[in-house]
């Protein structure tokens, strides 16, 4: 991780974050966020976009230290006593809301923290969690546009030494997970996932927001938690294209294919086994 100065504009990133026991691997999704981590400059903060902050209104972590989030359940216990001890960046909040504005964007100073969908990648990217992390939440009442507009409103944070990572699963549908398939795809999670990598990656990123035409939308995104993520990415490319930073695919039903934003990371370039226990519990949309 290089040294961060005035003049540095920040890269940013979309991650599949998949399992959270991906948290505890080694494969080629956590090496890839790795070397995300050693190619940066160093952030002033980091400002995370997770599915697992899918709420009622657009709001920023305002806590100073925030806590870790264990949002899920049926996971090893191992799990649970991960720990992410990154402090936070209060006045991040007010620089977030003077981007976004007119739109209303709300300081949570007490309920939330750093979840899963944020902690399971930094522990890989940055694992001295030395670095302020801040979290945006989802809007759920939003359609697709208004997330990628946001997401372009945001672009200023990043000549101001904010990373911003977007952190979900362009393919997402837990009630078609397949555990005997742990390292492959279902037809239509490819064709899905192939259709979204032609958007950010030929010129025109911000187009993915149109993507819930695609027929294979229902199967790959049934929800929209995981899939919003990548569009503040999207919003903040504009017409910049993405550079895929590695790709995948696990339990049939779930694309770990990442992106970066003004930024080449070195890979090892092996394909990796990505192959995690399945939980305990069946898989419902709020564990995984």
């Amino acid at each position: 991780m290089g040294l961060m100065t005035e003049t540095v504009r920040m890269p940013a990133a979309f991650l599949g974050h998949g399992n959270p026991m991906n948290a505890l691997a080694d494969n080629q999704y956590t090496r890839a966020w790795r070397s995300l981590g050693e190619s940066v400059p160093r952030p002033r903060a980091i400002l995370v976009i997770s599915a697992h902050w899918y709420t009622n209104a657009t709001a920023v972590t305002g806590m100073p230290k925030p806590r870790t989030i264990h949002d899920f359940f049926g996971f090893p216990q191992e799990l649970f006593e991960v720990e992410y001890p990154a402090p936070g960046l209060p006045e991040l909040y007010e620089e977030v809301a003077d981007a976004a504005h007119p739109d209303w964007v709300g300081c949570d100073v007490d309920s939330w923290g750093i979840d899963h969908g944020t902690w399971s990648v930094l522990t890989h990217t940055f694992p001295q969690a030395d670095i302020p992390v801040v979290q945006l939440s989802l809007n759920a009442t939003l359609p697709l546009d208004k997330h990628l507009e946001i997401g372009r409103k945001l672009a200023p944070l990043r000549d101001k030494g904010v990373l911003i990572i977007g952190s979900g699963n362009i393919v997402h549908n837990l009630g078609a997970v397949d555990f005997s398939r742990p390292d492959d795809g279902f037809d239509w999670a490819h064709r899905f996932d192939d259709a979204a990598r032609e958007v950010l990656t030929t010129g025109a990123p911000a187009e993915i927001a149109a993507l819930d035409r695609h027929p294979d939308f229902r199967l790959a995104v049934p929800t929209p938690d995981h899939y919003l993520p990548m569009l503040y990415i999207a919003g903040l490319a504009d017409n910049t294209p993405l550079r895929p930073l590695v790709q995948g695919y696990a339990a049939g039903s779930l694309s770990m294919t990442a992106y970066t934003l003004d930024l080449e990371c070195p890979t090892d370039g092996t394909d990796g086994h990505a192959s995690l226990p399945a939980p305990e519990a069946p898989a419902t949309q709020s564990n995984i």
